[in-house]
């Protein structure tokens, strides 16, 4: 059995570099503020300026808090869905959940070249985005249930999974070609996803749904180290299989389905995260792996919207770019590495 005080020094460490980088990510930006006056503004206090006031308190504090939210969250889907289908190279949108999505907004941004401009009148608010790509990764995740409470081989439903991305795919290609220009822009620009869009409220219904996730994986930590021993083993031991895949599956859907509703589909960060922080803690006991992916998948995320954020300047990279300019080739330095993988 795996002692959580041997790990106690390089969780120390992470939650420090997590708060540093927290801080980082709010003190850049194209307004240069002095960090003596975001640590006003954080504990309540009037900063020298009304407008440094507004900036952090409205752009910067929220943005930071999505950044964790999305890399904590996306970084325990992948760890979930690695050690269901035990494959390193399985992520959080593995099982389509980022498809629908992607189809549902598709349908509210290009859908008018198709069904004609009565859609049009939808695109009002940004509730309506994050509402379709809700529901069409809703719809995915009912799909994915059903199927997999009928099929007993957890690889078939990974197959199936790819076979809905698929479909989905072709349907927004089909939506794509009738679309017009500045259809195709927006929907292009949702694809690369963003973190500085949501207010507190919208925040607020991101954390709700967020948190249930997140208690679910937290449930499913005895369910995914045994296992890690094989579904064989695993029955043998009197684990249900059929009710812990459809409760891992749907911890992954809440986490995966909402942080590409209200951030869009930001790529490689749970594919990369859970295989950083294993090559951190080498250990495949979850106890230890949820809270290290947890804190290590926020801190990658708020690095790499510190680096989108172009320091001294007015420019703001995709940060989809970014994920995964540092995410592949973590991926590729692990596949010629070969090392264990707990798998």
């Amino acid at each position: 059995m795996t002692h959580i005080k041997t790990y106690t020094k390089p969780f120390i460490i992470l939650t420090l570099i997590l708060i540093v980088c927290f801080f980082l990510n709010i003190s850049l930006g194209s307004v240069n503020i002095p960090l003596k006056e975001i640590f006003k503004s954080i504990v309540g206090n009037a900063t020298e300026q009304e407008t440094w006031q507004y900036i952090i308190q409205n752009y910067r504090l929220p943005k930071a808090f999505t950044a964790i939210l999305v890399g904590s969250g996306l970084g325990i889907s992948g760890l979930l869905m690695q050690t269901l289908f035990r494959n390193p190279l399985a992520g959080p949108f593995v099982l389509g959940i980022s498809s629908g999505a992607s189809l549902g907004v598709a349908i509210i941004v290009l859908g008018s070249g198709v069904f004609g401009s009565t859609l049009a009148v939808l695109m009002v608010s940004k509730w309506t985005i994050v509402i379709a790509a809700s529901l069409g990764s809703f719809l995915v995740l009912i799909s994915v249930m059903v199927v997999s409470l009928k099929i007993r081989d957890t690889m078939a439903i990974l197959i199936i999974g790819l076979m809905f991305s698929s479909i989905t795919a072709a349907i927004v290609s089909v939506l794509s070609y009738f679309g017009s220009a500045q259809q195709l822009q927006q929907y292009i620009f949702w694809g690369f996803g963003s973190l500085g869009n949501l207010s507190w409220s919208e925040l607020g219904i991101f954390f709700i749904i967020y948190c249930i996730g997140i208690m679910l994986s937290i449930l499913s930590i005895k369910s995914l180290n045994t296992l890690l021993l094989g579904e064989n083993y695993a029955k043998s031991l009197g684990l249900n299989i059929k009710q812990s895949r459809l409760i891992i599956i749907i911890s992954t859907s809440l986490l995966a389905g909402t942080i590409t509703a209200f951030a869009g589909p930001i790529a490689f960060i749970g594919l990369a995260i859970p295989h950083m922080t294993r090559q951190i803690f080498y250990t495949s006991n979850h106890k230890i792996l949820l809270p290290a992916v947890f804190i290590f998948g926020a801190i990658i995320m708020l690095v790499c919207d510190s680096i989108a954020q172009v320091p001294l300047s007015d420019y703001t990279l995709p940060i989809n770019a970014i994920t995964s300019l540092i995410g592949a080739p973590v991926v590729i330095w692990l596949l010629v590495r070969k090392r264990k993988m707990f798998f």
